[in-house]
């Protein structure tokens, strides 16, 4: 989350924040988008409003405020004991109670469009929320102007074996579904397949939040015309001991290495997009160290571990010190 606040922070830098016309997200970076809207009455930010008044007050709050024990504070509530196992909304409730996030996904401003991306656990597609509605091509899409912005949120943090699922009863919503290519306002009523559908990470299905913007296989832009800036905050695979030949860490190691593999293709595809001309986008990731940054912190900041817990206040500033960095890297500045 940090990391981004960094990216951020050097386009408004550079005065580009009121350019933003599109934005994707996953696991953090859905947390931040959603908690800088949040500290700026859900209008995205100008760039000197982000400089000079949203990004001070983050600053504050995530060094002075854990969203993990938040969420855990949630289970002093009776009625919240039911999600023990699906920590997601406690998550949710906790940006409800602590956070002020209690407005539906319809208050979210029209620009930028904002894709809020999960993974749909039972058909293993990415699952996506918007201002107007939520759902897969799958299973169909729902109106989800009443839908609450914190669950919608609290799902970019459902990480398998951490927080999580979410889960979302297909009964309480009115699904439309249409043929492939076929044209708006075709849709015609379905019932999706599951009557329970739980929600993980978008980052298990897609780590960059690329899908709504880039078609891998054609290699090229969904939308014309428009410069991609992709900002990647996960952690490298790292060398590890297998362990012992009786252990589950053993079957995480090579579920990691899967992951890491589908992201890698993801990337270089990008990466391959970009280089071919530099004005279709570019490419900011964590514990980047090229010539001229401080390689000490983008060191540590590779290593830094992914976790909800308050940052204290050298942590916050050099991960958004390295992100500023970082995206200098990224757009060739």
């Amino acid at each position: 989350m940090a990391f981004h606040l960094g990216v951020m922070r050097r386009m408004a830098e550079l005065g580009l924040l009121e350019r933003v016309s599109h934005v994707s997200s996953v696991s953090g970076g859905s947390l931040i988008v959603g908690l800088v809207l949040l500290e700026n009455n859900l209008v995205w930010p100008s760039s000197q409003a982000f400089l000079h008044e949203v990004l001070p007050r983050l600053r504050v709050s995530l060094s002075q405020r854990s969203l993990q024990w938040g969420a855990l504070r949630q289970l002093v509530r009776p009625r919240n004991l039911r999600f023990i196992a699906s920590r997601a909304n406690l998550l949710a409730a906790a940006l409800k109670n602590e956070w002020g996030a209690t407005m539906p996904l319809g208050d979210l401003p029209a620009r930028p469009e904002w894709s809020i991306n999960g993974t749909n656990a039972e058909n293993g597609r990415r699952f996506r929320f918007k201002r107007h509605d939520l759902g897969d091509y799958l299973s169909g899409y729902a109106d989800a102007k009443c839908y609450p912005l914190a669950d919608a949120i609290a799902v970019s943090a459902a990480f398998p074996g951490g927080f999580g699922p979410l889960s979302i009863r297909t009964n309480k919503f009115t699904w439309l579904k249409r043929g492939w290519d076929a044209p708006k306002g075709s849709e015609v009523p379905v019932t999706p397949p599951f009557q329970t559908l739980h929600l993980y990470d978008g980052g298990v299905y897609d780590n960059l939040g690329l899908e709504p913007f880039f078609d891998a296989g054609r290699n090229a832009p969904k939308l014309p015309e428009t410069f991609i800036l992709v900002s990647d905050a996960g952690l490298p695979l790292g060398s590890n001991p297998l362990g012992r030949p009786i252990s589950p860490f053993r079957l995480k190691r090579v579920a990691d290495i899967m992951s890491d593999q589908a992201r890698a293709l993801r990337v270089r595809t990008f990466v391959h997009y970009v280089t071919q001309a530099p004005d279709r986008g570019g490419f900011v990731f964590i514990g980047c160290n090229a010539s001229g940054m401080d390689t000490a912190l983008a060191e540590r900041a590779k290593t830094f571990p992914t976790t909800l817990r308050r940052l204290t206040l050298v942590e916050f500033d050099d991960l958004v010190r390295h992100g500023a960095e970082a995206t200098d890297n990224g757009l060739g500045a």
